[in-house]
């Protein structure tokens, strides 16, 4: 059985917000974790390394942007982890990939309807909205 987009940047969030909370956890490790609740045991999607590796290579460049739409005074590393880890997923498929900004945009919504609140859904649909212009 293979993932659905869907499920692909949904473990993609995952792995990123738990090497995000653990430094030093090795990616590997962490992606067979999130890749076992789907029961899944082929060799990860492609798709799956771009999105992790894209958004860890490109994280510094990434935050640069995502800070740069935030009200003065605030940071990145201010975010909630979780709509953090959206944000730098959503801005990663913007600005480095193919992926239509809509489908970006509505795709890091998805994510965010099932790891946050109503507020923070509309904060990050304001700032991917913002960066896709």
């Amino acid at each position: 059985m293979s993932l659905n987009r869907h499920q692909i940047r949904e473990s993609a969030f995952k792995i990123i917000f738990a090497k995000s909370a653990n430094p030093d956890a090795d990616l590997s490790e962490l992606q067979d974790q999130v890749l076992e609740e789907f029961h899944e045991t082929e060799a990860p999607d492609q798709f799956l390394k771009d999105l992790v590796m894209g958004v860890s290579l490109n994280l510094e460049a990434i935050n640069e942007t995502i800070g740069g739409e935030l009200k003065k005074g605030w940071t990145v590393k201010r975010l909630e982890s979780p709509d953090r880890v959206i944000l730098q997923m959503g801005t990663y498929e913007i600005k480095y990939t193919e992926t239509p900004n809509k489908v970006a945009i509505n795709e890091a919504l998805e994510l965010a309807k099932k790891y946050t609140g109503e507020d923070a859904r509309k904060f990050i649909n304001g700032v991917l909205s913002n960066i896709a212009e």
